[in-house]
């Protein structure tokens, strides 16, 4: 498994990983099969959309902000549940298919560290399927 440490300079932020989780395939020696792409945090989560407009990912950004606002009377004490809900609807893992030692994505695919609670270092698992 490979240990990839992502820093965050805001609260809430989409950053391209995929040329980070490409090396850490290369460097798992994974040719043929899948990875699993895994964030170890409960405030922070992974996906796969588009990367050719940046606009996508503000646009997905602002409607989880519309969605789960970040002061909305929650019980949690720490002032963090909104980044707790958010990242429970993004989800923690990937599964992406790998080709010619190569993630497998389509035209516009790219894979995003999703932060909710930064700014915070914090890592990414990158690790062979099965």
């Amino acid at each position: 498994m490979e240990r990839l440490t992502i820093s965050t300079d805001r609260r809430e932020q989409f950053i391209d990983v995929t040329d980070l989780v490409a090396e850490a395939v290369r460097s798992l020696a994974l040719d043929e099969g899948a990875a699993v792409i895994h964030v170890p945090h409960t405030t922070a989560a992974v996906t796969i959309n588009e990367g050719f407009d940046p606009d996508v990912a503000a646009d997905v950004l602002e409607t989880l902000r519309r969605l789960v606002p970040h002061e909305a009377g929650y019980a949690h004490a720490e002032g963090n549940s909104d980044s707790h809900v958010k990242a429970i609807l993004v989800g923690s893992t990937q599964v992406v298919p790998v080709s010619g030692g190569a993630p497998v994505l389509g035209r516009w695919q790219r894979i995003f560290f999703c932060e909710f609670d930064g700014p915070r270092r914090r890592e990414l698992l990158v690790g062979r399927m099965g």
